[in-house]
């Protein structure tokens, strides 16, 4: 696992695709802290390390990054940790359109990847 406080480079993100999923990278980001946790194997892993690291659950969703894919399909919103329908979040996608332009803001910050 690696915190994403500042940058990570498109080539590192490769890396860890190739050793993991081949094609993806999991990723817990917290949109009111602005970092991210990648590779590894569950996101509930990500999600229990930052929230051990002081994270508040309500800020923190589960995202999939496609290293070859480009502008949109770079980003899947698709996590069982997003599964909160007493946070109004009825399904293992981030339903909100604010929430998913946040995260892409952060996401695409932290790659100087942009759309």
């Amino acid at each position: 696992m690696k915190i994403i406080k500042e940058k990570i480079t498109l080539q590192e993100l490769s890396e860890m695709s190739e050793k993991m999923f081949n094609s993806l990278v999991k990723a817990v980001i917290d949109i009111e802290k602005e970092i991210m946790v990648v590779d590894a194997e569950l996101h509930a892993d990500e999600y229990s390390f930052l929230i051990e690291n002081g994270s508040n659950p309500k800020d923190l969703w589960g995202i999939n990054l496609y290293p070859e894919k480009k502008d949109d399909e770079f980003v899947e919103f698709d996590s069982l940790i997003n599964l909160r329908p007493s946070h109004g979040n009825k399904s293992r996608g981030v339903e909100s359109k604010d929430i998913q332009e946040k995260i892409k803001k952060i996401v695409f910050k932290k790659f100087n990847y942009g759309l």
